[in-house]
């Protein structure tokens, strides 16, 4: 253990491995497509990560064009893909990563605990270890920089555990991920397995421990942590902690945990802290899944103080109660940021700096927008414009809502009439409902013929003041896929209305890419 006299030279560096954008992509409602994945890509760039796992290039073409893409795109980071111990597999995601050259990685894997064997691989532990060994010797041809994993490896057999670690590196593995697969492991259980890995694998030198822990029992973090006190160097996580089932190890509370507890661990990462909150923020207008206003690190409630004895304390002095800045996670204070007499180059700079990029023409669109959003608010903040953007950044529309107009009252049956164009064509419906929005979602229904299902509807204000923009976040399934929509306006009714369009949309899309892969 460290204490308060450790200085820079004397921290270890832990490298941060993203994989928001294949194992935090997996998880039902965070499917992005190419353009949404190459701008959360650009984002982790600013956020200078050490590795991004860009996805699974075997999988699907989307995948495919996705890491292919970043690999073409990014500068910085290193771009890993995702591979099973296959040479098939392997040589698909080469063809991806080759664009990054030497910044690329082969990352395979194959479980080795005795239930994965048994049950899903149908293989005994021989075999298992030939076949990690052949597929890290082929990935070897394309690339020295390669990582393998023993899936599900904290239910695995110290002592198989130790012998696939050491075959791994001899095949020529640089990395070695030790993952916490199904979230089962605890803090001290974690420490004590790589610390077996360090005290009887007798090449352990030659490899960096990676360790890549899921949150089913809320200790992601924690166990990062402990890994990391054990020889850990590379720990993997997610914006956001999102992930398969209840997530990953969180980015954000990783990061800061390092950061801000550095007097007793002596540890220190790349990553540009205050680029957490724009990090976090774009991931959430991209995918509509926010976080809980309690969240660490950035929550809406991660800084505030309500409890009077708080606010007096942080009035005399803000380390009373606040162990780390809001500017230290790039959060800035709710003040105007852009008004109606603001110009386009003032737009454009400030979209940027939220992590948005967008093309002449959605910039075009986006600014129209800007300026009659800001016409009916006196202020408009970034939380605005984040929604704002998510509105214009729509992949390909094959419904569009033209016009809604509804009438209702407490008197009244709500009566919603809906103008949409679908593959070029307009057409009008009328329709009763309980309530406005249901209304509207029923005439929508009737003009698209949809049968998807509504799984979740939230409705929630953007910022304070009656005018506010209203955002509305749905969850909707086709029975094949789960999609997230989201719209935003001033008019709750048309915020809905936008968000069931966008899931429509997005459940097209999803469609059109899987009849295309068949």
């Amino acid at each position: 253990m460290a204490n308060q006299t450790n200085t820079a030279d004397e921290r270890r560096l832990i490298r941060i491995f993203d994989t928001t954008l294949r194992d935090g992509e997996q998880s039902p409602g965070n499917s992005m497509n190419i353009e949404e994945k190459l701008r959360v890509a650009k984002q982790l760039e600013r956020l200078n990560v050490d590795v991004i796992e860009a996805g699974f290039p075997i999988a699907s073409e989307g995948d495919f064009e996705a890491v292919k893409r970043i690999a073409q795109a990014l500068k910085t980071p290193q771009i890993a893909g995702l591979c099973r111990a296959s040479e098939k597999d392997i040589d698909r995601a080469w063809e991806a990563l080759q664009y990054a050259g030497e910044r690329a990685r082969i990352h395979t894997f194959i479980a080795t605990s005795d239930i994965h064997m048994k049950y899903k691989l149908q293989m005994e532990p021989a075999k298992v270890l030939a076949a990690a060994v052949k597929a890290v010797k082929h990935a070897c041809r394309y690339t020295p920089n390669v990582e393998f994993s023993c899936e599900d490896a904290v239910r695995t057999r110290l002592p198989f555990l130790g012998e696939m670690v050491e075959a791994a590196i001899n095949a020529g593995a640089t990395t070695i991920n030790i993952p916490d697969t199904v979230g089962y492991t605890t803090p001290f259980e974690f420490f004590n397995i790589i610390k077996y890995l360090k005290d009887n694998v007798s090449n352990i030198d030659r490899a960096v421990i990676s360790v890549h822990c899921h949150n089913d029992l809320g200790l992601s973090v924690a166990n990062s942590i402990f890994a990391v006190q054990a020889g850990a160097g590379q720990v993997e996580c997610t914006i956001n902690g999102i992930g398969e089932r209840a997530g990953n190890c969180s980015l954000e509370e990783f990061v800061m945990v390092l950061r801000t507890r550095h007097d007793i661990l002596p540890y220190y990462t790349n990553v540009a802290t205050e680029q957490l909150m724009p990090s976090s923020r774009l991931l959430s207008t991209i995918t509509g899944i926010m976080v809980q206003p309690n969240k660490a690190v950035v929550g809406a409630n991660a800084f505030a103080h309500e409890s009077g004895i708080h606010q007096h304390g942080m009035m005399m002095e803000s380390s009373t109660y606040e162990i780390m800045t809001p500017e230290s996670v790039g959060l800035t204070a709710g003040t105007l940021v852009l008004g109606k007499h603001s110009g386009r180059h003032a737009f454009k700079k400030r979209l940027e700096e939220l992590g948005h990029e967008l093309d002449d023409e959605m910039m075009n669109r986006a600014f129209g927008r800007f300026k009659a959003l800001a016409d009916l608010k006196k202020e408009v903040f970034d939380e605005d414009l984040d929604a704002l953007v998510a509105d214009e950044s729509r992949e390909e529309e094959k419904f569009k809502l033209v016009l809604l107009n509804v009438s209702c009252g407490s008197l009244s049956v709500a009566t919603a009439t809906v103008k949409m164009e679908i593959d070029g064509q307009v057409s009008r419906a009328a329709e009763l409902g309980d309530g406005p929005v249901d209304a509207t979602l029923r005439a929508i229904r009737k003009l698209t013929k949809t049968k998807a299902k509504l799984e979740h509807f939230h409705v929630g204000s953007i910022t304070g003041g009656t005018d506010a923009l209203g955002e509305v976040t749905m969850r909707v399934s086709d029975g094949k896929h789960i999609v997230v929509g989201k719209g935003s306006s001033t008019d709750i009714v048309e915020a809905s209305a936008k968000a069931f369009v966008h899931a429509l949309n997005r459940l097209s899309s999803r469609q059109k890419r899987l009849n295309e892969s068949l």
